[in-house]
């Protein structure tokens, strides 16, 4: 494998922070932004896409959510306060001055459901305020409004027929992609959607189009005080960059990296969650287990440095690597625990061979640049195994 003459030195590497992802409010969500690559596209038939503008009102989308026909992936909501109170209340007193909002997009499910992919945010504060027990929800009341004032501090039902009608029959536009689709083509189609701020990370529309136990799952990984306790809690669950990770971990224990040849990593995560929604209840707790093994091994033998790049001779604590997580954690999770509670034991040699690593361009590459590319895959896992494999035959 070649190295890319930009490759970063390690003394320049050191002295740079690395850049880090971002939630809406401009918070860093603990993780290191990731250059996957070049993602080599499956080709689909274009005369397969089918678009079609949906006109509705609050009515019918409501009633749509009752029946569960709609998902809005509640847990998919972004964590991070944009949408406050006051900007819940402002959306609503849009609809009573009769400004129209913005399009909404959604993909059709096999069963006729809509899965919503951009609009999730305002259907969501149009249900809690007309009809809360449609998602769960608190009841809004209406706060700091801008125009309407004397309807500050109202519900839903405290407003003026007049007005309850108004919401009910506002019309609304939904850009719906039909099923038939290719899954490809749909999330081609909603990664250039950007109308609320940051666009949608790859797991937010990984959540939001593939329904299912993966969904479940994954969070409960990422909830975990294991994933928690490993990472010193540094990981922001805004823009599901913890979820994504447990993901990667799944990935490849269930596909092994010298069987990852696909050359589209965010291919091979999308079906590894639709792998993850057949997996029986055994094989899901396998996994979790697995996991939660790897988890504690990851901690025992890092400390607060798991999955984060090392360098020699520094105490520096860089941001958690996605590339160096999933290549660890599995092969962590493949050592049974004598021998992690030996490399535990071993735990500076571990550290000065990993430091090692990092003055190795081709290994620094793996996981800094390009980290979907099938070679430096399996070049990362194998180093990483490599340094296991020798603390333990010292």
């Amino acid at each position: 494998m070649t190295t890319d003459a930009s490759t970063t030195s390690n003394a320049d590497a050191e002295a740079d922070e690395p850049a880090v992802e971002f939630d809406d409010v401009g918070h860093s969500t603990g993780v290191e932004t990731e250059d996957v690559g070049d993602q080599r596209q499956t080709p689909f038939d274009p005369d397969r896409i089918e678009v079609q503008p949906r006109n509705t009102t609050v009515s019918l989308v409501l009633q749509r959510v009752r029946r569960g026909a709609i998902d809005l992936a509640p847990d998919f909501q972004r964590r991070s306060g944009i949408w406050t109170q006051t900007a819940q209340s402002r959306l609503i007193e849009s609809l009573l001055l009769r400004i129209a909002l913005p399009t909404l997009y959604a993909a059709e499910g096999e069963d006729d459901s809509w899965a919503v992919v951009d609009g999730v945010q305002r259907l969501t504060t149009i249900a809690r305020f007309v009809d809360p027990d449609a998602v769960a929800a608190e009841r809004l009341r209406l706060t700091n409004l801008e125009y309407l004032t004397q309807y500050n501090g109202f519900t839903f039902e405290e407003l003026p027929g007049r007005l309850q009608t108004r919401i009910l029959e506002t019309e609304l536009v939904i850009l719906l992609i039909r099923r038939g689709t290719p899954e490809e083509a749909k999330f081609n189609i909603f990664a250039r959607i950007n109308t609320g701020g940051l666009p949608l990370s790859r797991q937010e529309l990984r959540h939001a189009l593939i329904p299912g136990q993966a969904r479940e799952f994954l969070e409960l990984l990422a909830t975990s005080p294991a994933f928690g306790r490993a990472t010193t809690h540094s990981v922001s669950p805004d823009r599901m960059s913890d979820r994504e990770m447990c993901l990667r971990f799944l990935a490849f224990k269930m596909t092994p990296p010298k069987r990852y040849v696909t050359q589209n990593f965010d291919d091979f995560l999308r079906e590894t969650m639709h792998r993850i929604n057949q997996l029986t209840k055994r094989e899901l707790k396998n996994l979790a287990v697995s996991f939660v093994h790897s988890m504690r091994a990851s901690q025992l033998v890092f400390g607060p440095y798991a999955f984060r790049k090392q360098y020699k001779n520094s105490d520096r604590r860089s941001p958690v690597n996605k590339a160096l997580f999933e290549a660890q954690a599995v092969n962590l999770s493949q050592l049974r625990v004598s021998e992690v509670q030996l490399l535990a034991s071993r735990a500076e040699r571990v550290k000065e061979k990993f430091a090692d690593l990092m003055d190795d361009p081709n290994f620094f590459d793996s996981i800094s640049s390009g980290t979907g590319d099938a070679d430096k895959v399996n070049y990362r896992f194998q180093s990483i195994k490599d340094v296991f494999w020798e603390v333990l035959n010292a």
